[in-house]
């Protein structure tokens, strides 16, 4: 019996796509085909978003309250956690054929495969559905305040009062119902935050008439505390947050010279969008292929032509840097097959 298959590298033979010659393929009879490796880099990726309204009293913050608060509305993205899993794939721009006709392979040989019987690849396929934030939605303040609406204004009319042979202008003064004022409801609700704290002073200090001691004191502490933390945000404005998820995948391109690729982009507007949408600045994926050293050539006398030569790959371990920016977000080691060194071995055929 010739000599079978000697034990192969599992890292080089990750992935073998072989295909029988029962399939309606185009590879030819009493042959198996397979595929070299290839590596994808996925990317799952968590944004924050922050939604920022703006308090209807905020341009009187300071006047009333003396503290500086943000004026407008505002969203803003920033970048939570990134998981960066390297998956292999079936290179299908790298097949090739080992003839079996007179004889066939060593089973060992076929354990080797990663997929088993494999048309497809190792990839991960599927995956939840990508969503996008719902439409943009104002502040929301209608529950808060404690002051109503309408106020009582002084204004002064005038008629005409009749006397003899002539009219004279007589000034009336009359209430009038009025809407109050942005700034008025401002200062009377500012009023009320300082009452409060006020309140919360006597009953810690004990300047108060009513008697708190134990749980009572917590409780009415806690409450006054909710109230003007309440009132406040009509002046300080309030923020909501949501996350978003997406995955973004690179794949390594051997023939490219510079192997920088722009994995996503991070958008003012619509935050995790993919690496062809402009309006986001660009998360870059850099890689840097270690120096794969060069075989000694073999002897001459073990030059020999061998019944079939398969082929393999071996990856070039890369540092990898996810960039934004100047700033380093991920650095790690990953082995990346197609941008390693392509080799061959020979198999022997066990004949019957």
């Amino acid at each position: 019996m010739k000599h079978i298959i000697k034990t192969l590298s599992a890292a080089a033979f990750l992935l073998l796509s072989v295909s029988l010659s029962a399939q309606k393929t185009s590879d030819p009879q009493g042959s198996i085909a397979y595929c070299l490796p290839s590596t994808v880099i996925n990317l799952e990726v968590e944004a924050l978003r922050e939604d920022f309204y703006a308090g209807p009293y905020a341009k009187y913050a300071e006047k009333y309250l003396g503290i500086k608060v943000r004026q407008k509305d505002e969203t803003t993205y920033q970048l939570l956690q990134i998981n960066m899993t390297p998956y292999v794939e079936a290179d299908h721009s790298e097949r090739y054929a080992l003839s079996v006709e007179k004889g066939k392979i060593d089973a060992s040989f076929l354990k080797l495969s990663s997929a088993g019987l494999v048309s497809f690849s190792d990839a991960v396929a599927g995956g939840e559905t990508q969503w996008r934030f719902p439409a943009r939605t104002s502040g929301d303040f209608s529950d808060k305040g404690l002051s109503s609406n309408l106020t009582s204004e002084a204004t002064v009319l005038f008629k005409n009062d009749r006397k003899e042979s002539e009219y004279n202008k007589v000034s009336v003064q009359q209430n009038m119902i009025v809407a109050k004022s942005p700034e008025k409801k401002a200062a009377e609700t500012a009023e009320m935050i300082l009452d409060l704290r006020k309140q919360r002073l006597q009953i810690v200090t004990g300047d108060t008439d009513a008697t708190y001691s134990g749980e009572a004191m917590a409780a009415a502490i806690d409450e006054l505390t909710r109230l003007e933390k309440e009132y406040l945000t009509l002046f300080t404005g309030y923020t909501e947050t949501q996350t978003q998820k997406m995955n973004f995948e690179v794949i390594p391109d051997a023939a490219r010279e510079s192997q920088r690729y722009i994995a996503f982009r991070l958008s003012d507007t619509a935050g995790l969008v993919p690496a062809d949408n402009l309006s986001g600045k660009p998360i870059v994926l850099e890689l840097v292929p270690q120096e794969i050293a060069p075989v000694e050539a073999p002897a001459a006398e073990s030059k020999k032509s061998p019944a079939v030569l398969a082929y393999y790959r071996i990856p070039a371990v890369c540092s990898v840097k996810l960039i934004e920016g100047v700033d380093v977000l991920l650095q790690t080691r990953i082995p990346i097959y197609q941008l390693g060194v392509k080799a061959s071995m020979p198999v022997n055929v066990i004949l019957k």
